[in-house]
């Protein structure tokens, strides 16, 4: 294994992107180098440098393989973020939202939109059926795979 180096110019702009996304954690990884800069609850960064992503599984599992009965994340009607961004239950901030609790919705519908990079991105509902349930509150800063709504 080679030296490792840390550019502090990465963690610098990782921790500006925490920031600027109101994210709690950020994660970069190169070749066998990879750099976590998470905000802690007292408010200050904390910066986590891994030598090789092989050293970093080796520290232990960061999820629970085997979801949980109520995680729904493992739902099979749950529909995740595709990105990270900032979730939005409808168009602008004074319109109704795209959809509610015991909406009836086709395929292809738009659920929300996340906003990432300045850019609104329309999340379309995977399948048909009923929402039954709606995981985030409007304008909250989602990561990649996070659950956001349950369609069944």
């Amino acid at each position: 294994m080679g030296k490792f180096t840390i550019d502090p110019d990465v963690i610098r702009d990782l921790a500006a992107l925490l920031d600027e996304t109101n994210l709690t954690e950020i994660e970069w990884e190169e070749d066998d180098q990879r750099v976590r800069v998470s905000r802690g609850g007292g408010g200050g960064t904390h910066v986590v440098a891994v030598p090789s992503p092989a050293a970093a599984v080796a520290a232990g599992p960061v999820s629970d393989p085997a979801p949980a009965a109520d995680d729904p994340a493992g739902h099979p009607g749950a529909v995740k973020s595709p990105m990270v961004g900032t979730a939005y239950l409808s168009p602008e901030p004074s319109a109704p939202s795209f959809v509610s609790v015991g909406d009836r919705v086709s395929l292809g519908q738009t659920l929300l939109i996340v906003e990432a990079m300045k850019t609104m991105n329309p999340i379309a509902a995977p399948r048909a059926g009923t929402v039954t349930q709606i995981l985030i509150d409007d304008s909250t800063p989602v990561e990649f795979g996070e659950p956001l709504m349950i369609v069944e």
